[in-house]
């Protein structure tokens, strides 16, 4: 086989069944770089967890499912199940790939408190530099709340209107780096805005929720967008498909297209409203936490003043 024949065979898209919820049990594939970040991300977790408890160290078990369930989990699903495989094949499928990499992912790693587990179970000398790199002007500026939400609005713009998305659909090393950028933007953007851990860029509450708000309309502007447009989306690549044998069974590209639009528009909203939710409950939470401590400082000047005005110490 000849070196451009062998490159050919590398990019194309396999020969893949009508994509149906058992073709997401029977599609899994074999993926080096999702594989190796899951065990040994979800792996350092665990041991930092383990850890903690041989010292007699509670950690929550919640967060545990967070970070290694959830987070994790739905990384490995995102790029190694059947959803994985239909990801260059149906646009509807990536984008769906998409939001669970942007947001769900994220905000199930953020929920983990990887940071605080990290500070609690290091060694001092790696403790100190983790402390070294939060607290360096590369961590305040990308964790900078107005940019990194100039950067999560930017990037799917970005993704689907410029020659990104058709380079990540031929080459296989754009593709797994396109995956990380999308959980990595996410993370710079969520993780200081679910504030468990000292991470910098942490606003307070009223900010919070006016960015996680301002989300909305991003994704329902982009979903319109795609879902309008003209233009189709990897047009040359999802048009080759249909010249092969997958041609029998795959949808019209328009069809495709509009439906991976309003993926995007509703299920961005609905993640959106449900974070919403957890940061006012949040907020709730810490101000009658704020108004208890206000009254017993209260209680305990009052006291103080009754023991002066009566002689006693």
């Amino acid at each position: 086989m000849s070196g451009a024949a062998f490159l050919v065979a590398l990019t194309a898209a396999p020969e893949l069944p009508e994509p149906t919820l058992g073709a997401f049990f029977t599609q899994w594939s074999w993926a080096p770089v999702s594989t190796v970040l899951t065990v040994w991300v979800a792996g350092l977790y665990l041991l930092a967890v383990a850890k903690l408890r041989r010292r007699g160290d509670r950690w929550p078990v919640g967060r545990t499912i967070a970070f290694v369930g959830v987070g994790m989990g739905a990384f490995y699903v995102a790029t190694a199940s059947g959803l994985a495989a239909y990801d260059t094949t149906l646009l509807s499928a990536h984008m769906v790939q998409h939001m669970v990499l942007s947001m769900v992912v994220p905000l199930a790693l953020a929920l983990g408190a990887p940071v605080t587990l990290a500070l609690r179970t290091l060694p001092a000398a790696p403790r100190r530099w983790l402390l070294a790199v939060l607290h360096s002007k590369v961590a305040a500026v990308l964790s900078f709340a107005p940019l990194a939400f100039a950067l999560y609005v930017i990037s799917p713009w970005a993704l689907y209107f410029t020659g990104w998305y058709d380079a990540s659909l031929a080459s296989t090393y754009v593709h797994e780096m396109m995956h990380l950028h999308l959980v990595l933007v996410g993370s710079l953007f969520f993780w200081p805005l679910m504030g468990i851990d000292p991470v910098p860029g942490r606003v307070g509450y009223p900010f919070r929720v006016l960015l996680t708000v301002l989300t909305l309309p991003f994704h329902a502007f982009l979903g319109v967008t795609i879902m309008g447009q003209s233009e189709l989306i990897g047009g040359e690549h999802y048009r080759e498909l249909r010249e092969g044998p997958m041609a029998s069974w795959l949808p019209d590209m328009a069809d495709d297209q509009h439906l991976a639009g309003g993926i995007l528009w509703g299920s961005g909203d609905l993640i959106g409203l449900a974070f919403f939710a957890v940061l006012f409950a949040q907020w709730v939470r810490s101000s009658m936490q704020e108004a208890k401590r206000e009254d017993r400082r209260l209680d305990r000047e009052e006291r103080a003043r009754a023991r002066e005005l009566s002689g006693r110490p």
